[in-house]
C-alpha cells in the first residue's frame, strides 16, 4: 500500500492509533529526560533547581521557532501530498530546514552576546543566576541543532511516518537520562554536566533525524537547491500558531518565575516542577493530538472532509478518556511526586497545591488541543493562532499579574488551571463552526 493509500484509505482510527503510538513514545521519552534533568539537578540544591525552570523556559523559545517552521512547512507538505504534488512538498521541506537552522544559529549567537542580561531577563535570582549561565551555555551550542530536529520531526510526522521520527527522539532521550549521572556526579560536572548531557543528546537526535531524509526514506527530500526564500513567508504564518503557543508560554513562563521569585527559590523550583509533570501528563493527549495532524493535513488536501471530521472526534475522546486516568493518579500521589524532585518542605508544599490545581484544569485542555491541530493542518491560519494566543498568552500573562497582585504565591498557583477553563469555551465555538462546515462539504 502506498503512502497516499495509507493516508486515505485506512480506517481512521485504526490509522490515528498507528500514528500516534510512536508520537506519544517520543513524547513521553522527551519528558522523562526533561524529568530526569529536573530530579538529578534537584539534588544540588533549591538554586540549581530553580535554574533549570529558568533555563526550561529559554528552550521553549527555541523549541518555537523549531516547532513554527516544523508544523507550518509540516502542514503544506502533507496538503502536498495529499493533492500529488511532490516536488511543492520537496521545496516547502528544505525551506523550512535550512531556515530552523539558521534562526536557531542566530538565536544562539544573540544569547551568548547578551548572557548575563539574558539570565536575568528570564527570572533568575542572585542566586540561580550562576547555575542557569552554567546551563544554558551548553543549550547555546546545540540551539541550531535543536531548531532543526523539530522541523524535521515535524516532517516526518506529516509525512505519516512518526515512527522514524520516533527513533531520532528516543535516542537522545535515553541518551540524555544515561548521561546526566555520568557528567553531574561520576565525573563531578553538576550542572554543568546536565546542560552537557542535553547538548550531545540533542546533537545525536539530530543527526539520526537528518539522516531518515539523506537514506531516501522520505518521501520530501532535503535539498539547498530546493531552499526557495518565497516560501518562507507562508510557512511561517501557517507554523504562527506553534510559535505563539510556544514563545507567549515561554514568554509566561519567564513572567512566572519572576514574580514566583519574589516568594524566594523554592517558589520558583515548586512551580518548575509542576510545569514539568503537568506537561508530562498533557503528553499523552498531544501525542494523540500530533497522530491526527498528518491525517487532518493528509486528507483535507485529497478533499475526504469526513475522515478529518471522523479524526477530530476520535482524537478528542481518545485522548481526554487516557489523560483523565493520569490526572487522578497524579492528583492522589502530588505531594509524593513532588518529593521525587526536591524534597524539601516548603517546595512540596506550594508544589502539592499547584499540581492538584492544575489536575483539574487539565481536564479542559484536550479540546482546545486538538482544535487547534485542526485549523493549524487545514490551512485556517488565524483560528489556530487565536486559540494558541488565548492558552498561552492572553488569558495566562494577565491572569498571572492580576491574581498575583491580589492574592500573592496563591494566584500564582491558580493563574495557569485557570487559563486552560476560560480557553475552552472559544475553542468548542471554533470547533464546531469548522466541523459543520466539513460536514456540508463546503469550501473551506
Amino acid at each position: 500500500m502506498s503512502q497516499y493509500e495509507k493516508l486515505t484509505q485506512t480506517p481512521v482510527p485504526k490509522l490515528i492509533i498507528t500514528l500516534s503510538i510512536p508520537t506519544v513514545l517520543s513524547m513521553l521519552v522527551t519528558n522523562i529526560y526533561n524529568l530526569a534533568d529536573t530530579a538529578f539537578v534537584g539534588q544540588l540544591g533549591n538554586s540549581a533547581s530553580g535554574a533549570v525552570g529558568i533555563v526550561f523556559g529559554f528552550m521553549s523559545i527555541i523549541q518555537s521557532f523549531g516547532f513554527m517552521f516544523g508544523q507550518g512547512g509540516g502542514s503544506m507538505l502533507s496538503r502536498m501530498l495529499g493533492a500529488k504534488k511532490n516536488d511543492d512538498a520537496t521545496k516547502t521541506a528544505s525551506t523550512g530546514f535550512f531556515s530552523a537552522f539558521i534562526m536557531g544559529l542566530i538565536i544562539s549567537l544573540v544569547t551568548f552576546a547578551f548572557l548575563d542580561k539574558v539570565v536575568m531577563f528570564l527570572g533568575s535570582t542572585d542566586t540561580i543566576a550562576p547555575y542557569a549561565k552554567t546551563y544554558i551555555r551548553y543549550i547555546l551550542v546545540a540551539a541550531p541543532f535543536m531548531t532543526a530536529s523539530f522541523s524535521l520531526n515535524n516532517f516526518l510526522r506529516y509525512e505519516g511516518k512518526a515512527s522514524l521520527g520516533m527513533v531520532g527522539l528516543m535516542t537522545g532521550g535515553f541518551l540524555n537520562i544515561i548521561g546526566d549521572p555520568i557528567f553531574m556526579f561520576a565525573l563531578k560536572m553538576g550542572i554543568a554536566g546536565a546542560g552537557l548531557s542535553t547538548m550531545l543528546s540533542q546533537m545525536v537526535s539530530f543527526s539520526i533525524l537528518l539522516y531518515m531524509f539523506l537514506s531516501g526514506n522520505t518521501t520530501s527530500k532535503l535539498s539547498l537547491k530546493e531552499f526557495n526564500a518565497r516560501l518562507i513567508p507562508d510557512i511561517a504564518t501557517t507554523g504562527l500558531p506553534s510559535l505563539l503557543r510556544q514563545g507567549l508560554g515561554s514568554v509566561a513562563t519567564i513572567i512566572l518565575n519572576y514574580l514566583a521569585g519574589s516568594y524566594g527559590d523554592e517558589a520558583v523550583a515548586a512551580m518548575s516542577i509542576v510545569s514539568r509533570i503537568s506537561f508530562f501528563i498533557f503528553a499523552i493527549a498531544l501525542g494523540i493530538g500530533q497522530g491526527y495532524q498528518p491525517v487532518a493535513a493528509f486528507n483535507f488536501g485529497a478533499k475526504k472532509y469526513e475522515r478529518v471530521r471522523q479524526g477530530f472526534w476520535f482524537t478528542f475522546l481518545l485522548g481526554e478518556g487516557l489523560m483523565t486516568v493520569g490526572l487522578i493518579f497524579v492528583f492522589i500521589f502530588s505531594g509524593s511526586l513532588i518529593s521525587v524532585f526536591r524534597n524539601d518542605a516548603t517546595v512540596i508544599e506550594i508544589g502539592t497545591r499547584a499540581l492538584r490545581l492544575h489536575c483539574g484544569a487539565l481536564f479542559f485542555l484536550p479540546l482546545t488541543m486538538v482544535t487547534e491541530m485542526l485549523f493549524q493542518s487545514t490551512g485556517h491560519r488565524f483560528g489556530a493562532s487565536f486559540l494558541s494566543a488565548c492558552r498561552s498568552g492572553v488569558f495566562f500573562v494577565p491572569l498571572l499579574i492580576i491574581l498575583e497582585h491580589f492574592r500573592g504565591l496563591y494566584g500564582i498557583q491558580e493563574a495557569q488551571p485557570l487559563a486552560y477553563v476560560l480557553t475552552f469555551l472559544p475553542a468548542l465555538f471554533f470547533a464546531l463552526w469548522l466541523l459543520k462546515r466539513l460536514d456540508n462539504n463546503q469550501k473551506v
